[in-house]
């Protein structure tokens, strides 16, 4: 990722003392490794590797069906399958004991579940509330993106 300083070069900054150069040299540290953390991962370009964004947590169970039908269809070409959820329907996965379910058949069948961090933020869930199984993309729909970019097979339900 490429930072643009308006009218600003770092070599041209003048720092009125050392605390401000502190200030500044943590900043642009914090901006360079910080866009490390949203790549998404590498795929065996060689591989189908899939990718399912939901706004529905209940769309799980025929996510998984389909994941079943796909690996004995693509046989050794079936690479990684993803499941981004994003939306209002976070609120329906704390205490959901048929949600946890799906996921540990998720977990079992090495579909990986993830659920949006800025939607879990936007509607006050807090992370404890979430099974251990299930992890947490810090923005779903950058991420999901992300992985449309390195070639993942993508649908949108």
């Amino acid at each position: 990722m490429v930072v643009f300083f308006s009218s600003v070069s770092i070599q041209n900054l003048k720092f009125r003392n050392n605390e401000n150069s502190i200030k500044y040299i943590i900043l642009i540290c914090t901006l360079i490794s910080g866009t490390s953390q949203l790549r998404a991962q590498d795929f065996n370009a060689e591989k189908n590797n899939y990718l399912i964004i939901s706004k529905n947590i209940r769309q799980l169970k025929p996510v998984l069906l389909t994941a079943t039908d796909l690996a004995k269809e693509d046989g050794e070409k079936f690479g990684e399958f993803y499941m981004v959820i994003c939306g209002k329907t976070v609120t329906d996965i704390p205490k959901n004991s048929a949600f946890n379910n799906f996921l540990d058949q998720a977990t079992a069948q090495n579909v990986k579940v993830f659920v949006c961090g800025l939607s879990l933020s936007k509607f006050s869930i807090e992370r404890d509330q979430l099974p251990a199984n299930l992890e947490v993309t810090e923005n779903g729909i950058l991420y999901g993106l992300q992985l449309k970019k390195q070639g993942l097979i993508t649908l949108s339900i």
